[in-house]
């Protein structure tokens, strides 16, 4: 990847204060196609043409700029989830709608993507619904995939609490997503996408566990 030399991220802009958006850019532009492994600052400061002491205005270090990068993804998963569970049509229809959403970020953003799974911060806020002090409360994805089974599944589980499939819903979700990256998943005739998969999959969870005598034997969690 060469520096960037031209548009709204141009150096020649830096003193005007756009320096720490062309270097979140450009780790969100290296990720994405190199992966998060091996990224450091001195890969952000090549692309946008700098040298590496210059990024330490903005960032303390790589996890400082991935906790930004991190923050600005769960930010924009939490809104197109929101928007999915608002969205036209029955409630299952936009409970599905919500784990297709989750599989297109996941392929759209990866870099946004990776850095929240990078970053154990923003990892955590996914299933946290507690505020940090200070912060504005707002709903977090594993909030709103709870509310939406609610919203759908009105019967309840069998007993078995909301929050406990959400989590097997996301872990299936999460698990087709990184198959999905890293070229693992099946394709060809015969073989079902990765949104195929995630629908059949949420169902027969979902109502493998709301009725568990179908399968002869009660369900032993919680």
């Amino acid at each position: 990847m060469r520096p960037w030399r031209d548009g709204p991220n141009d150096r020649r802009n830096y003193h005007h204060g756009n320096l720490k958006e062309a270097l979140i850019e450009a780790a969100r532009r290296f990720i994405a196609e190199r992966g998060i492994g091996g990224f450091t600052l001195v890969d952000a400061a090549r692309l946008v043409g700098v040298t590496p002491a210059a990024l330490y205005r903005h960032f303390r270090g790589r996890e400082a700029l991935l906790e930004e990068l991190a923050g600005r993804g769960f930010a924009e998963l939490a809104a197109r989830l929101a928007r999915a569970l608002t969205s036209r049509g029955t409630p299952l229809e936009r409970f599905t709608r919500m784990g297709e959403t989750y599989l297109a970020f996941a392929e759209e953003e990866p870099a946004y993507y990776a850095a929240i799974f990078e970053t154990r911060g923003l990892a955590a806020e996914l299933t946290d619904s507690e505020p940090a002090p200070g912060s504005t409360p707002r709903p977090s994805p594993f909030d709103l995939l709870v509310e939406a089974l609610q919203a759908t599944f009105a019967d309840g589980f069998g007993g078995v609490a909301p929050r406990f499939i959400a989590l097997e819903v996301w872990a299936l979700a999460h698990g087709l997503a990184t198959l999905s990256a890293a070229g693992h998943l099946p394709r060809g005739p015969g073989f079902p996408d990765k949104y195929e998969l995630l629908r059949a999959g949420v169902l027969a969870l979902v109502h493998g566990v709301a009725r568990p005598g179908e399968h002869g034997s009660g369900s032993s969690r919680p």
